[in-house]
C-alpha cells in the first residue's frame, strides 16, 4: 500500500510540475534534475520489461524490474519515475535491414537514435528487427554491422548505456531469421530471447500447441550456448499472452486441429489463432468448458471453450506455474535474467482476485530467487 501511495504522490506532483512549467526538449522534465541523469550501474540480474504505452507502468512491481523498453509513445513521467527507482528506460530501435546495407544510412539512423535518447534522457536502445535475412547476404552482414556500430555509438555518447537485441526463440533460422547470432551477441550488451511464438512455423500436423513449450524452449538456450554465446548475455523472454485457436475438429482426447495458415515456408502457423492477453484469459477461463488444464509433455496450461456459434476453441498460454519452471532454468544456468512481452497485459484493476493474479505473475519471474512464491518455488527447487 505504501508503494502505491508513493506512486500516486509522485504522479500528482509530476502532473502539476509538467502543467506549470513549459520546458524545451533538451530541458529536464523531472522535478529533480538528478532524475534526468542516465542510469549507469549494471545490475547482476535483469528483469527486462516491454511497455507499449499508457499508464499501466504505475502498477508494475518496481521492486523487481531493472529495464523497461519503451515501445509506446514517449512518457517523460515514466522516465522520471523509472530513474527515481534506478531502472533503465530504453528506446525502441526498428528499421528496414535492406536500408542498412548502405553504411551512410546506418550512420544517419544511429545518430538519430543517439540524439533522441539524449533529448529524452533515456538509457540505451533495444533493437527489435524480426525480418527475414538470408545467411551471408548483404543484409546479413549489414545487420551485424548495425548492432556493433549502434553499440559503439551509444557507449561513447551515453556513458553506461545499454544496447540489447531481440532474437528468435532459437538460432536455427526461425522464421528465416538467419542472423550471425554469435557476432551480434559479441557486439551488444545482451540478447533478449523471445521465447514465445514458438509455433510461428508448424512443420508437422496443424494442431493447436503451447506458445512456449518447456523442453523446446530450454533446448533452444542450449543451442545458443553451444554457439559460444555467454549465458550472461542471454535474457529469457516469456509471454504474458496466449493464443486462441478455433478448432476445425476436436477429438475425444482434446486434440484441436487448426486451419492451415502458411508462414515463411511452413505449411501451418500460430497465425491460425489470435493473441489474447493474460488479463482476458483469467476472466474467460471461469466460464470455459474445461477450466484450467495442464499438458504434462509441454508443461503448459490450456483450456477449451465454445463460442456463441458453438465452435470449440483451444487456448494455450503461460501462467505462474509454467513461467516459474523456466525461471528456475534462468537461475540454475546463470542467464543474464528474464523478462516478458509485455508488461501491459495483466489486469491492474482494484479487483482483489486480479491483483493477486498480477502479483503471482510478477513473482513467478523471480520464483527461485525469492521466498515469496510459496508452493511453486518449493516444487521448482526440488526439481532442480
Amino acid at each position: 500500500m505504501e508503494g502505491s501511495l508513493r506512486i500516486v504522490l509522485f504522479t500528482v506532483l509530476s502532473a502539476l510540475f509538467f502543467s506549470a512549467f513549459g520546458v524545451d526538449d533538451d530541458d529536464c522534465p523531472c522535478m529533480e534534475q538528478e532524475l534526468c541523469k542516465q542510469i549507469q550501474n549494471e545490475t547482476q540480474f535483469e528483469v527486462f520489461v516491454f511497455d507499449v504505452g499508457g499508464k499501466s507502468w504505475k502498477s508494475y512491481d518496481w521492486t523487481k524490474l531493472t529495464t523497461i523498453a519503451a515501445f509506446g509513445q514517449y512518457d517523460a513521467e515514466l522516465m522520471c519515475f523509472a530513474h527515481s527507482k534506478g531502472v533503465r528506460l530504453v528506446l525502441k530501435g526498428d528499421v528496414s535491414v535492406s536500408a542498412m546495407v548502405d553504411p551512410t544510412n546506418r550512420t544517419i539512423w544511429i545518430k538519430e537514435k543517439v540524439s533522441l535518447a539524449k533529448r529524452q534522457f533515456m538509457d540505451g536502445i533495444n533493437i527489435d528487427i524480426e525480418q527475414a535475412v538470408e545467411e551471408n547476404s548483404p543484409e546479413y552482414f549489414a545487420l551485424t554491422a548495425l548492432v556493433k556500430e549502434t553499440t559503439d555509438a551509444f557507449h561513447k555518447e551515453i556513458h553506461g548505456s545499454q544496447v540489447s537485441f531481440d532474437v528468435a526463440w532459437s538460432p536455427k533460422c526461425i522464421d528465416k531469421r538467419c542472423y550471425d547470432y554469435s557476432a551480434i551477441a559479441d557486439s551488444c550488451d545482451l540478447l533478449f530471447v523471445m521465447s514465445y511464438d514458438e509455433q510461428s512455423q508448424i512443420w508437422g500436423d496443424c494442431m493447436a500447441l503451447a506458445n512456449a513449450p518447456y523442453t523446446q524452449t530450454l533446448t533452444a538456450y542450449e543451442q545458443y550456448i553451444k554457439m559460444k554465446i555467454d549465458p550472461r548475455k542471454l535474457v529469457m523472454g516469456v509471454p504474458w499472452y496466449g493464443y486462441d485457436y478455433p478448432c476445425l475438429t476436436f477429438s475425444q482426447g482434446g486434440a484441436c486441429e487448426i486451419q492451415k495458415v502458411p508462414f515463411r515456408g511452413a505449411p501451418c502457423s500460430d497465425a491460425a489463432g489470435r493473441q489474447i492477453p493474460y488479463s482476458f484469459m483469467m476472466k474467460q477461463i471461469n466460464s470455459s468448458m474445461s477450466g484450467r488444464m495442464w499438458d504434462v509433455e509441454q508443461q503448459s496450461p490450456y483450456y477449451n471453450y465454445k463460442d456463441a456459434d458453438g465452435q470449440i476453441h483451444q487456448v494455450w498460454y503461460d501462467d505462474p506455474e509454467s513461467i516459474s519452471l523456466k525461471a528456475a532454468y534462468v537461475n540454475k544456468f546463470g542467464l543474464r535474467g528474464i523478462g516478458m512481452w509485455n508488461g501491459n497485459l495483466l489486469d491492474y484493476s482494484n479487483n482483489p482476485v486480479a491483483q493477486q493474479q498480477s502479483r503471482d505473475m510478477w513473482n513467478a519471474l523471480v520464483a527461485t530467487r525469492e521466498t515469496e512464491w510459496g508452493e511453486v518455488t518449493l516444487e521448482v527447487k526440488s526439481m532442480s
